[in-house]
């Protein structure tokens, strides 16, 4: 066989090559479709419906702050994924004599502290860390495949809690 015969016969081959590799990924992306269920809800629709729900109850209640939902995969929280909403007011109580409260940092806060404790805030299993306040208010559970962390800072402790049942309802029906 001739150089030029050898390599006209390499050239040839190459379609069948993309074809078959082609082919390969086609069944990869079956596959793959396949065996996640198609009507398991995201984190993120997950944690809107959720964050619709907390503002839905603290209008109910006539209250003003921050909800934050969270959820970390497994057991322990290494990283999570988390969203916000503002519900009327993002800080409070701020005039020329006082500093005011940054309602979305003392969420995040109550979130911190039961990321760490896996109970729900200002649980008192162990005195509040640097950075964390043991305000109640924030509400975490263990869901099939994580950790659901949920928290609303804006009124007193005791409605804070109820925006943060029905965030916590809606999280873990769905994840």
């Amino acid at each position: 066989m001739t150089p030029k015969r050898h390599a006209l016969n390499g050239l040839l081959a190459i379609p069948a090559l993309i074809a078959l590799l082609h082919a390969s990924i086609l069944e990869a992306q079956d596959k793959a479709a396949t065996s996640a269920p198609t009507n398991a809800p995201t984190f993120d629709q997950a944690a809107d419906k959720a964050l619709q729900a907390m503002k839905k109850r603290a209008e109910e209640l006539d209250i003003k702050g921050v909800a934050v939902v969270a959820y970390a995969e497994g057991d322990t929280v290494k990283s999570w994924t988390s969203k916000m909403v503002v519900v009327g007011t993002l800080t409070s109580g701020q005039d020329q004599n006082r500093k005011g409260n940054n309602l979305l940092a003392i969420a995040y806060s109550k979130a911190a502290e039961m990321a760490d404790t896996l109970k729900d805030s200002g649980s008192k299993v162990r005195a509040p860390m640097l950075g964390e306040f043991g305000y109640q208010g924030g509400l975490v559970t263990k869901s099939k495949s994580g950790i659901v962390i949920v928290a609303f800072s804006g009124g007193p402790s005791e409605d804070d809690l109820k925006v943060s049942r029905a965030g916590l309802d809606v999280m873990t029906g769905n994840l």
